[in-house]
């Protein structure tokens, strides 16, 4: 990571959601860029190359599995680590998530500001 505030997409389609991530994680220095949906969240990860991307499954557009695989599939964006934020918190989501489509991490909504700081960071030293 060559900056020094680690930067964050957040593909979301509540715009309460981002601002809340955006306020949490905004006092631990991190850069949080909200994307609406899909479409926007492929768009600007593909603008601004993101440290990590927090990802929400149930999305009007393109749902985030979807934006998960396009992500993957692109040599740009392939190597960006992915958390999967959701309320699709059944174990067997969660089991497909981590073990079959591969995401770094899978927090499930609702969460506590220490959760996700905590998968962040334990996502970042990997990287680093």
């Amino acid at each position: 990571m060559s900056r020094e505030m680690p930067r964050v997409v957040y593909i979301e389609d509540e715009p309460e959601m981002i601002d809340l991530v955006k306020i949490i994680l905004s006092r631990k220095h991190y850069e949080v860029i909200g994307a609406s949906g899909g479409r926007e969240g492929l768009d600007t990860v593909r603008r601004v190359s993101p440290d990590i991307i927090l990802l929400d499954l149930m999305m009007p557009d393109i749902d985030g599995w979807e934006v998960y695989q396009q992500l993957k599939a692109d040599e740009a964006t392939r190597a960006i680590p992915v958390i999967v934020v959701t309320a699709k918190a059944q174990n067997i989501d969660k089991v497909l998530g981590l073990h079959i489509a591969k995401v770094d991490d899978y927090i499930a909504k609702p969460f506590t500001p220490k959760e996700l700081l905590d998968s962040l960071e334990k996502i970042l030293e990997k990287q680093a």
